[in-house]
């Protein structure tokens, strides 16, 4: 029965989301009809897709009541990583930059997840220092020089913008993820592990689950699909520098709290989290139509961030009440 109704409470979440979506684009769409045309929905699709595969990454750190700051950063650091081996080895290809971007990546990740799981520090202190660390790195490891276009090779550059039926193979990328996670969320044992763990810890524990352990996991793979975007980040703006994606985390965040996912753990879903980002992308993408300086864009994350966690301990809290007069 438990069960049941959290199932109910986030496919009524995802309708809501949807509903909210759909009718922020149809205002939008009203008021500039160019909007929906096909080539600029495709480049919304485009804008969205980095977005999108770091807030599925971001949801499974949420799910088990932790938090990662530090996924721009590791994005930032593993583009470098990436841009720096393609300028110093042009013969090896595409495969093998990507595969340190996502190597690096990965450790970045595991590096969050030990500390938070083993020393049993706060993730928010956690994914800060190592936020600072991540971005800290990168200028001794470029020289403060910057790698551009005429340094990377084509195929380098190309991957991500090839098109495939309209959309950019990043776009593809982005949706592919989409769909493992909706299908892994539902089915896999993992997933069911990750949000009892997140859910609640101590019961997770009587039934054999560590906690900890799938904290440590989430964090691993957050991080590398942080390392993936660092390579797609790149590629897609054929520039690597410091301060890429600064900020960008905010987004992040963002996008997972419209899309449903608890702050307090152990509730979302790839659904949501993907139509968070849509809703965001929508928002990003409209601001030069009706004259507002992007700028104005942090201010907003920040309003629908606090919205977000009000609703969200709303909900929850009336979850609760449902489940204990059920119970």
């Amino acid at each position: 029965m438990k069960a049941r109704t959290l199932l109910g409470e986030t496919a009524r979440r995802d309708l809501a989301i949807a509903g909210l979506t759909l009718a922020l684009f149809a205002g939008v769409t009203v008021a500039f009809p160019g909007f929906a045309a096909a080539d600029n929905l495709a480049a919304l699709v485009d804008d969205t897709a980095i977005l999108v595969l770091l807030a599925l990454g971001q949801m499974l750190v949420i799910l088990v009541r932790g938090i990662d700051l530090s996924v721009a950063a590791n994005l930032a650091l593993c583009g470098m990583l990436a841009a720096r081996f393609n300028v110093a080895y042009p013969a090896a290809g595409v495969l093998p930059a990507v595969g340190v971007a996502v190597v690096a990546g990965t450790a970045l990740g595991a590096f969050n997840g030990l500390l938070v799981w083993k020393l049993r520090l706060p993730p928010i202190v956690v994914t800060l220092g190592t936020m600072s660390i991540y971005r800290g790195v990168i200028y001794p490891l470029s020289g403060g020089a910057w790698v551009n276009e005429n340094e990377m090779t084509r195929a380098f550059l190309d991957l991500p913008r090839a098109r495939l039926l309209g959309l950019t193979l990043l776009s593809w990328i982005a949706i592919a993820f989409v769909a493992l996670f909706i299908a892994g969320m539902r089915r896999t044992r993992t997933a069911r592990a990750l949000y009892a763990a997140g859910g609640n810890p101590a019961a997770a524990a009587y039934s054999g689950i560590d906690a900890g352990a799938m904290q440590f996991r989430a964090y691993t793979i957050c991080g590398a699909i942080a390392g993936l975007c660092g390579y797609l980040w790149v590629a897609r703006f054929a520039v690597a520098y410091t301060d890429i994606a600064l900020g960008f985390e905010l987004q992040v965040i963002a996008a997972c709290l419209i899309g449903g996912v608890a702050i307090a753990g152990g509730a979302g879903s790839a659904t949501g989290v993907a139509l968070g980002c849509l809703f965001l992308g929508i928002i990003r993408s409209s601001l030069p139509l009706v004259g507002i300086s992007a700028f104005w864009q942090m201010f907003i994350n920040g309003l629908v961030i606090v919205a977000a966690v009000l609703l969200s301990a709303r909900q929850r809290k009336h979850l609760k009440t449902i489940l204990e007069v059920r119970a």
